[in-house]
């Protein structure tokens, strides 16, 4: 799998795009009055690639379907680097996470589960995102927003500032990581006609003809345990609400 990566060779213009709506003038201004704007284009972008790749979503196939030409995608994105970094913002911008001031559902930890919501949901509805880099991302609106929302938790639990940012970086990236596990999965689904069950149901005949009980007692006690009774989607669930939940216990003790 190809792993896209921010383009913002030129930070500068890869920011104004981004925060556009703060006044930048993004727009082309010169020649004939534009027929298109940035919103349409990723919007375009987002709808390829949800329905075929990330991939499928180059300048020209975009453009296509906007019955417009390549070129003139050129004068309002620079490339498909930059495209690709306001794709994955609009999905971040999605998810609307309560901003400074609005109101939030329950206690803590539930304001936790709704980041996590939204963000698996996002990957769902966008499975292309797990072929994103998430190192070194473009500081957009969706982007900020969501850092901004998990360290606003972690500072109304009175952390110091040092843990609050570990906090929130620490929950961030575990859900980004399972969240795009299960695109993963999705993706590779959708590509192949196979479900996940069906590629382990393949591969039974492992057990009888290469697994060695007494290299792996422990693997083997908790089998016989019933550790394995779920398929493979209930057993990644599972693992996920467990890890999170056992996170936040930790920070529940720490500020305790």
């Amino acid at each position: 799998m190809t792993v896209e990566r921010s383009g913002a060779e030129d930070v500068d213009r890869t920011l104004a795009l981004l925060w556009r709506t703060r006044g930048a003038a993004a727009e082309p201004t010169r020649g004939r009055r534009p027929t298109l704007t940035i919103e349409r284009i990723v919007t375009a972008a987002i709808a390829v690639a949800d329905a075929d790749g990330l991939a499928a979503a180059s300048m020209h196939r975009v453009a296509k379907e906007l019955g417009a030409g390549t070129m003139t995608l050129y004068t309002y994105v620079p490339g498909k680097a930059e495209l690709v970094d306001l794709m994955v913002d609009d999905v971040l911008v999605g998810r609307r996470l309560p901003g400074p001031g609005e109101p939030r559902r329950g206690d803590w930890r539930e304001q936790v589960a709704l980041y996590a919501e939204r963000t698996r949901q996002a990957y769902r509805e966008h499975p292309w995102l797990c072929e994103v880099s998430r190192v070194r991302p473009p500081l957009g609106p969706g982007q900020l927003a969501g850092q901004e929302y998990l360290l606003s938790i972690m500072d109304e639990l009175g952390l110091p500032p040092r843990q609050a940012v570990a906090a929130a970086n620490g929950i961030g990236t575990y859900v980004d990581a399972n969240a795009a596990l299960e695109a993963e999965n999705a993706r590779l689904e959708r590509s192949t006609g196979q479900s996940t069950e069906a590629w382990w149901d393949q591969r039974s005949s492992f057990w009888e003809n290469y697994f060695v009980v007494d290299a792996h007692p422990a693997m083997n006690r908790i089998w016989l345990g019933g550790g394995f009774d779920q398929g493979a989607k209930a057993q990644g669930d599972t693992a996920y609400a467990f890890g999170l939940n056992r996170m936040l216990d930790g920070i529940q003790a720490l500020v305790d």
